[in-house]
């Protein structure tokens, strides 16, 4: 019931490698394979070998689906708010490029951002990503 309400007030929770793997392993390309992956009451986030990839699923009987990938290399910032006292969730925004060009001196950026409810522990999930970032950060800017 818990996993239902921090769903419907819009917050992610953990979903097995295997149920990600059964409803969205189209979406992988080859050799690709999920490492993690989040849900909320429709909507679901993926975390890849190669990318982020965002599902969310449209209207009413949610039939219609946008899927939306962040390339894991384009990553290069990470930012995370842990939640307070009251109705604060945890969040995560990940900031990333969206140019086909890293290095170009117009490099087009966003930012997405992910929260999570009050008692998910998101600080090996910041780390992870952040330690992405930086290594991203010292590539591209090498």
């Amino acid at each position: 019931m818990a996993g239902f309400l921090n769903g419907l007030l819009g917050n992610f929770s953990e979903v097995s490698v295997d149920e990600l793997t059964r409803q969205y392993g189209i979406y992988l390309m080859p050799n690709e394979r999920i490492t993690t992956g989040f849900k909320l009451v429709r909507d679901s986030f993926i975390v890849t070998d190669e990318r982020i990839i965002l599902v969310d699923h449209q209207g009413v009987t949610g039939k219609k689906t946008r899927v939306a990938s962040i390339e894991l290399d384009s990553i290069y910032e990470v930012t995370m708010e842990t939640a307070g006292t009251g109705y604060d969730d945890s969040e995560l925004t990940i900031h990333y490029i969206t140019s086909p060009y890293y290095k170009a001196n117009d490099a087009k950026t966003a930012a997405y951002k992910f929260e999570f409810g009050k008692k998910f522990n998101l600080q090996p999930f910041y780390v992870a990503i952040l330690s992405l970032a930086s290594q991203n950060r010292k590539r591209i800017n090498s």
